[in-house]
């Protein structure tokens, strides 16, 4: 992969506008910067993947504890009737087996619903999939403000919309894991036709649709072919860091016909490790995003250079 020949410093230094930081109240402070200066929303995520020891799913059970009550507790986050959600990773919460996994995620989404905060169970590679959606579903139906995430990369995609229930949020994504020719199409292309056909499905469905996708042209035939069937069932999500501040304005001042809500994914560490392991993801999926990077900091220093 491209990023393995990044070293681990440098892939830091990359990470510095897409990663919040390194505690929870950095995570609350990027937010409300994000709502004060741009009136955004946010989905806020615990980094780290993959965990095998019982003593870090327990540290990452407690972590979300405290950033659940923060959101609660923080009502300068809120913009308009909408205020933060909390996203969870299934592997961040298994040391065991996929039981261990339905607990922590069960206790996790009831703790947030009973202080009012919405939980998305993101999707991750496809041996997450079936625990994914079926954890995701039956917590909805228990009447719990739980979404969860489709990649519309895997084939088996298609049926999977029908399982989703009438007035679920669900973040329709291509996805960002490398998977098999067998399961999934490699036409980046072909996954994002898929994210508006499959948008439009749910959407007649009665499901909340979560837009998930940096592409311009396809985000703005969203906006024009999509939402217009149901506006107030749809937003728009892009990774923090990512500079897409010409349409977010186009989108939140209703230029494509319809006025929609732009939602950051805020990840955060509490160890440059995770921080790290997410970074070079990224960067496999988009090698770009060092462009981007450099981009930005080369824009900073000239603006720091002007207010002098």
């Amino acid at each position: 992969m491209f990023s393995k020949l990044v070293p681990g410093p440098l892939v830091r230094f990359f990470a510095r506008p897409y990663v919040a930081g390194d505690s929870i109240r950095a995570a609350l402070d990027v937010a409300d910067e994000i709502r004060r200066e741009k009136q955004l929303l946010t989905t806020f995520d615990l980094l780290g993947e993959d965990v095998d020891t019982e003593k870090k799913v327990a540290a990452n059970v407690e972590v979300y504890e405290q950033l659940i009550q923060r959101v609660a507790d923080d009502t300068r986050l809120r913009v308009g009737e909408y205020q933060p959600t909390v996203s969870l990773k299934p592997s961040g919460f298994t040391a065991k087996d996929q039981d261990d996994v339905r607990e922590r995620l069960a206790h996790l989404v009831r703790f947030a619903h009973e202080r009012q905060v919405g939980v998305t169970i993101d999707m991750e590679d496809r041996d997450w999939t079936d625990i994914t959606i079926d954890v995701a579903t039956a917590l909805y139906r228990e009447g719990l403000d739980v979404g969860t995430v489709l990649q519309t990369r895997l084939h088996r995609t298609e049926a999977d919309l029908s399982k989703i229930p009438e007035g679920m949020r669900v973040r329709i994504v291509i996805g960002i894991y490398p998977e098999p020719a067998d399961v999934a199409i490699t036409d980046k292309n072909a996954m994002k036709e898929r994210l508006l056909a499959y948008a439009k499905v749910l959407l007649d469905q009665g499901c909340f649709v979560e837009f998930g996708t940096h592409d311009e042209a396809f985000i703005e035939r969203f906006a024009r072919e999509v939402a217009p069937a149901a506006p107030d069932r749809c937003e728009v999500q892009m990774l923090l860091g990512v500079p897409r501040d010409e349409i977010i304005g186009k989108l939140t001042g209703g230029e494509f016909g319809v006025t929609l809500p732009v939602r950051l994914y805020v990840p955060f560490a509490v160890g440059w490790s995770d921080a790290t392991a997410y970074l070079r993801r990224r960067m496999d999926e988009s090698p770009s995003m060092i462009w981007l990077v450099l981009r930005n900091i080369a824009a900073r220093r000239r603006e720091n250079a002007q207010s002098k």
